[in-house]
C-alpha cells in the first residue's frame, strides 16, 4: 500500500491512515465492492484486504474465515473513516501542484477533485485493484460512481468529464468513451508519467508535462542563414510579432520541406528573434518510445492551456503523426480527420501561436491546409547559401576547393552538413593529416545515397570540359551573342533542339556559368511520376524552385511533357501539357528546354518559346578546331593532313563524340592523332544503324 497520503491535521481516533483508504472503504461498503472482495473461502485480493485493515484475517492461522464477520468489520471501519473524513486529505505535494494547475488552467473545484483522484488511482496499484471490484463501467456509470465516491454533485462531475469540459479541452484528463472498462482504464491522463510527476514533488508546471512538452533547444542558426526564404520571412516575422502583441488567437504557421532543410532550426531562430519561449510537443517519451498522434494532440492542448498567459510559441514537429497517419487504401482516417471538428476549432481559437512542421504536404487534407495563416516551403538552400553553410560548419576540415565542390550538390541539406562535421571532429585526432576532406565527403555520400540522391562525385560528370567553346556549336543562332543578350534581360524561354550530342545541355551549363546563375537541371525521369497528378506537381515545383533561387531552369527531353494534345489518349496527358504551358508562360526567369524530337510537340508550346534554336552536327571547320584542341589536351603530336581530312569527312560528328572519347582516354589512352581519328569514327558509326564499327583501338 502506498503511504504518501497522510492525514493533514491532528491524530485520528482510528487507524485510518489516509484518504485513499477512505475511498477504498467507500468502494467496498456503500458502493458494494465487498461482494467481489469477500467470498466464502477468502479474499479475492489480499493486498486490498490488508490496505483496509483486514490483515488480521490473513495473519491468524487459527482464526477461521468468517465472511459475515468480515463484512461487519468493514462496515465499522467505514463508519469510523467517515467520521474523520474532514481530517483526511491528499498529500501536501499533490495539493500544492493541484493549486498551481487550478491557477494556471482555471480548473473548477470539481475538476481538481476528479483530477486528484485520477492521479492517485494511476499511481496507487492497490487503490486501482480495489476499484476493480466495482466491475466494468460505462461512461454514465463512471460519472455516477465518481460523484458518490468523491461526494460531488453528479451533474458537475458529468460536466467535468464531458468532451467539452476543461479537463478534456486542456488535455489533462479524458474519458475513454469507446467501450466499458474498469475505473482506472476509463480515466486517461495526459501521459504515463503525469501521475508520478504530480505526486513526486512540488514542481514547476512544465515538469508535469514531461514526456509530452519540453523547452526547445537553443537556436544555433540565425535568420540570416535563411536568406533563401527571405520573401517568406519578410511576412512571417512581422506577422508573428504583431499577432503576439495583439494577443491574437488562431495563429498557425505551417512549415514544410525535405528532411534536414532546417525547419526546426528556423522555428528556434524565429523564437529567439521575437524574444519568446519555444516549447516542443514531444514525439517520443522518456524511454524513447514513440508517442502516437492522439497523445501528441492532447499534449498540444495541455500546452495551449499552460502557456497561454506568457510570451511563448509552440513547435509541433512531424505533424504527419496527426495529419497523415491514416490509410486511404483501407479506409482508415488520420487522427486529424477523426478529430476534424475539434482540430478546426483549435486552429481558429488557439491562444498560443503554433509552428507546425512537416516533411511533406502530400497526404494532408487540403481542408486543414487552408486554415493555416501562412504555409511556407523550406527547400534545400541554393548553391551560394549551401556554400556558406558548408564553410561555416567545416572551415577547419575542408579547403576552399572542397567546400565549393561539396556545395554543388543540390540535395545537400544543412542538417547533413552539421552532423557530418560533428562526427569528423570527434575522430580528427585518429585520422591521418589531410584525411578530414575524404572523411567529410564519404559521410556526405553515404547520407545522400541513403536518401536516394546521387553522391557528390556524380556532379563532376556533368561539368563542362576545359575545351568547351560556345563558338564551336553548329547552331542557327550566334550562341555567344545570345548569352550577352540574356545577361542583360535575365529572362527568356528557349527551345534547343537537334540530334543527341550536339551540345544543347552543355550550352545551358555554360550559359549558367556565364550569367553567374545556379543551374537547375531536370530530365523527364526526374519529373514524370506513375501517380496521376504528381507529374504536374513536380513540374510546378521545378518552376517555383527556379523562381525562388533565381536559377536558370533546364528541362531535358521536354518533348515528354509537350506532346500534341490533339493526339492524347489519357486525360493526364492533357493536364500535364497544360501545367507545363501555364508554368512556362508565367515564368519570369530564363528557361531552356532541350529535345531531340521536335515532331509532335504541341503547337501552343512552340508559340510560347521566344527562340527555337536548331543544333546540328559540327561543320568541318568546327570539327577540325575541336580535334586540334583535344590533341593538345591529350599531349598528342600535331595532327597531319590525312588526320584532318578524315575529321572533315565525318558528317555526323558532335561535341558529345569528343567528350565520349575524352572519357575513354582516361582508361585507354590514345597515343596518336590517328588513333584519335579512329575513336571518333567509331563513335559516328555507332549512331548509324547497320554500319559496322571501323575497328578497335590498341
Amino acid at each position: 500500500m502506498n503511504v504518501h497520503y497522510r492525514k493533514s491535521t491532528g491524530a485520528a481516533s482510528t487507524d485510518i491512515a489516509n484518504i485513499a483508504e477512505l475511498w477504498m472503504l467507500r468502494i467496498l461498503v456503500p458502493m458494494g465492492g465487498h461482494k467481489t472482495l469477500v467470498n466464502r473461502g477468502g479474499f479475492v485480493d489480499d493486498a486490498v484486504a490488508r490496505a483496509v485493515g483486514l490483515g488480521a484475517w490473513l495473519d491468524d492461522d487459527e482464526r477461521g474465515f468468517d465472511a459475515a464477520a468480515i463484512r461487519h468489520e468493514l462496515r465499522n471501519r467505514h463508519r469510523c473513516a467517515e467520521s474523520i473524513k474532514d481530517r483526511l486529505d491528499v498529500s501536501p505535494t499533490l495539493r500544492a501542484n493541484m493549486a498551481r494547475l487550478v491557477r494556471l488552467v482555471g480548473l473548477s473545484g470539481t475538476d481538481a477533485r476528479v483530477l486528484e483522484f485520477a492521479a492517485m488511482i494511476h499511481h496507487d496499484r492497490v487503490l486501482d485493484d480495489c476499484a476493480d471490484t466495482l466491475g466494468q463501467l460505462n461512461s454514465l456509470k463512471l460519472s455516477d460512481m465518481l460523484a458518490k465516491l468523491l461526494e460531488l454533485d453528479p451533474a458537475e462531475v458529468r460536466a467535468s468529464l464531458s468532451p467539452h469540459g476543461l479537463l478534456a479541452r486542456s488535455g489533462l484528463l479524458s474519458v475513454d468513451r469507446g467501450s466499458t472498462g474498469y475505473l482506472r482504464g476509463k480515466l486517461d491522463l495526459l501521459s504515463n508519467s503525469f501521475a508520478d510527476n504530480i505526486l513526486a514533488c512540488e514542481a514547476d508546471p512544465l515538469v508535469l508535462l514531461r514526456d509530452t512538452i519540453c523547452p526547445s533547444a537553443p537556436a544555433t542558426l540565425s535568420l540570416d542563414d535563411y536568406a533563401h526564404v527571405g520573401d517568406a520571412l519578410a511576412i512571417l516575422c512581422p506577422y508573428l510579432k504583431q499577432a503576439m502583441a495583439d494577443a491574437q488567437t488562431g495563429v498557425n504557421v505551417f512549415l514544410h520541406g525535405a528532411p534536414g532543410t532546417g525547419k526546426s532550426e528556423l522555428a528556434r531562430a524565429l523564437a529567439r528573434t521575437l524574444g519568446v519561449d519555444l516549447f516542443e510537443v514531444a514525439s517520443e517519451d522518456d524511454d524513447g518510445d514513440p508517442v502516437n498522434g492522439e497523445r501528441r494532440l492532447r499534449a498540444y492542448r495541455a500546452a495551449q492551456s499552460f502557456f497561454c498567459q506568457g510570451r511563448a510559441m509552440i513547435l509541433f514537429d512531424e505533424v504527419e503523426d496527426v495529419f497523415a497517419d491514416g490509410d486511404s487504401m483501407f479506409g482508415r482516417k488520420s487522427t486529424a480527420q477523426r478529430r476534424k471538428a475539434w482540430l478546426n476549432r483549435t486552429l481558429e481559437q488557439n491562444k498560443v501561436p503554433t509552428l507546425w512542421l512537416s516533411n511533406s504536404i502530400r497526404d494532408i487534407d487540403p481542408a486543414f491546409m487552408r486554415r493555416f495563416d501562412l504555409v511556407v516551403e523550406l527547400p534545400v538552400p541554393p548553391r551560394a547559401q549551401r556554400e556558406r553553410i558548408v564553410r561555416a560548419a567545416c572551415a577547419d576540415l575542408l579547403d576552399e576547393s572542397a567546400i565549393k565542390s561539396i556545395a554543388q550538390s543540390e540535395q545537400l541539406a544543412p542538417a547533413v552538413v552539421s552532423r557530418v562535421a560533428s562526427v569528423v571532429r570527434k575522430i580528427l585526432p585518429h585520422i591521418e593529416p589531410g584525411g578530414s576532406t575524404r572523411a567529410v565527403q564519404w559521410l556526405i555520400d553515404q547520407s545522400l545515397e541513403a536518401q536516394g540522391h546521387a553522391p557528390l562525385g556524380q556532379g563532376e560528370a556533368g561539368s563542362l570540359p576545359p575545351e568547351y567553346d560556345a563558338t564551336l556549336l553548329n547552331a542557327d543562332t550566334g550562341m555567344a551573342d545570345l548569352a550577352e543578350g540574356l545577361k542583360l534581360s535575365r529572362t527568356g524561354r528557349l527551345c534547343l533542339y537537334g540530334p543527341p550530342g550536339t551540345g544543347k545541355t552543355a550550352y545551358a551549363r555554360w550559359l549558367a556559368g556565364r550569367l553567374d546563375m545556379p543551374l537547375l537541371l531536370y530530365s523527364a525521369s526526374d519529373l514524370m511520376s506513375k501517380w496521376v497528378g504528381d507529374s504536374e506537381k513536380n513540374i510546378a515545383a521545378a518552376f517555383r524552385r527556379a523562381e525562388r533561387e533565381h536559377a536558370l531552369l533546364l528541362i531535358d527531353e521536354v518533348d515528354s511533357f509537350l506532346q500534341d494534345r490533339a493526339h492524347a489518349r489519357q486525360p493526364w496527358e492533357i493536364t500535364m501539357v497544360n501545367e507545363m504551358l501555364t508554368r512556362m508562360e508565367s515564368f519570369s526567369g530564363i528557361f531552356i528546354a532541350s529535345t531531340n524530337l521536335m515532331d509532335g510537340v504541341d503547337p501552343a508550346a512552340l508559340r510560347r518559346f521566344d527562340l527555337k534554336i536548331r543544333f546540328d552536327y559540327l561543320r568541318p571547320d568546327q570539327a577540325v578546331a575541336l580535334f586540334e584542341r583535344y590533341c593538345r589536351t591529350f599531349g598528342l603530336a600535331v595532327p597531319g593532313a590525312p588526320d584532318l581530312w578524315h575529321v572533315r569527312g565525318m558528317h555526323t560528328l558532335t561535341p558529345g563524340d569528343f567528350a565520349a572519347v575524352a572519357r575513354q582516354h582516361r582508361f585507354r589512352q590514345l597515343t596518336s592523332p590517328a588513333k584519335f581519328v579512329l575513336a571518333l569514327q567509331n563513335e559516328c558509326a555507332a549512331k548509324e544503324p547497320g554500319r559496322p564499327r571501323i575497328g578497335f583501338l590498341g
